[in-house]
């Protein structure tokens, strides 16, 4: 069996698609199918059941996935051993990332692959957790920090850790000396998250429990955008306690003392579980590593793993 038709049905395996692994492959559908049909001629079963919007790995494609993955990491291992390079991955690292991580632990992950993988590329993406979400499902990410998982039969997720929510605004605006009840808060000017975001949709809860409503909303799709906007006192937030450290040493911004604390906030990783299995368990192993690392390295009132 050629390495050539290994690589395609992995890759195919990956995308779940003729059409984008073509793309990706630079090839015609027609030669993927026919490479497809080599293979399960030659090992004599089918290893994909397709057809009308269906497409899934048999029983007999699973094993055949993780051998041909198995023999395609070996063979990258042994051609990097020989090159003296460090890194058993060819393909970037894809990575996407909302910017609470992307501020806090993401960039010691990054530093922590890099030593382990020296020649290792990897390709960081930061974007809300809607799009992060949609574009794991369209194949565009090996891994995925956000605050919603996404779901399919070849992803997996697991709670990388919880942030704990604070909330806080400018000296010019709030009194630190004050505890504000709810219909108090209620009546500030509010920033907060986009709208259909976990953080946004909890706002409502927050005060309808309490019979309060706040009105004066203001949403914005930027972590470092609302932390700018609290500094100046165009309102007040809930975000998550470890992004605003040095805000809140340098008086900047003050905690704000509330009668009921806002819920704190998982933040869930989920990544491909088909594709590349041994070097994804090394680089999830990486990760669950550093997000401890980091959580043991803060207050720990403030982000834990769960």
């Amino acid at each position: 069996m050629r390495v050539l038709d290994m690589k395609t049905i992995v890759a195919l395996a990956r995308n779940r698609h003729f059409g984008r692994t073509a793309t990706e492959l630079n090839i015609t559908q027609s030669a993927i199918s026919s490479r497809l049909a080599a293979v399960e001629a030659e090992l004599g079963c089918r290893l994909i059941n397709r057809g009308e919007g269906q497409f899934e790995l048999t029983p007999e494609g699973h094993r055949a996935l993780a051998s041909f993955e198995r023999i395609l990491g070996e063979l990258d291992d042994l051609g990097g051993a020989l090159a003296g390079a460090a890194s058993p991955m060819a393909d970037p690292l894809r990575i996407g990332a909302i910017d609470t991580v992307s501020s806090t632990w993401m960039p010691q992950l990054v530093d922590a692959l890099h030593l382990r993988y020296p020649s290792l590329k990897i390709e960081l993406t930061v974007d809300g957790t809607k799009r992060l979400v949609q574009g794991m499902k369209d194949n565009e990410f090996d891994l995925i920090f956000c605050l919603h998982p996404a779901l399919d039969d070849g992803f997996r997720s697991y709670t990388a850790c919880i942030m704990q929510m604070v909330w806080t605004g400018s000296p010019k605006l709030v009194d630190p000396d004050r505890v504000y009840s709810v219909a108090e808060l209620a009546e500030l000017p509010i920033i907060t998250f986009p709208p259909h975001s976990p953080p946004y949709e909890m706002i409502a809860p927050y005060f309808h429990d309490d019979q309060a409503l706040a009105s004066k909303l203001t949403s914005c799709n930027s972590l470092y955008a609302i932390i700018n906007l609290l500094i100046d006192g165009f309102g007040v937030g809930a975000i998550p306690t470890v992004t605003v450290k040095r805000e809140l040493r340098s008086g900047l911004l003050h905690k704000i003392r509330v009668e009921k604390r806002f819920a704190p906030m998982p933040i869930i990783a989920t990544y491909q579980a088909n594709t590349r299995q041994d070097l994804m368990r090394e680089l999830i192993a990486q990760a669950r590593a550093t997000v401890g690392e980091y959580c043991a390295s803060v207050d720990p009132d403030t982000a834990w793993v769960a």
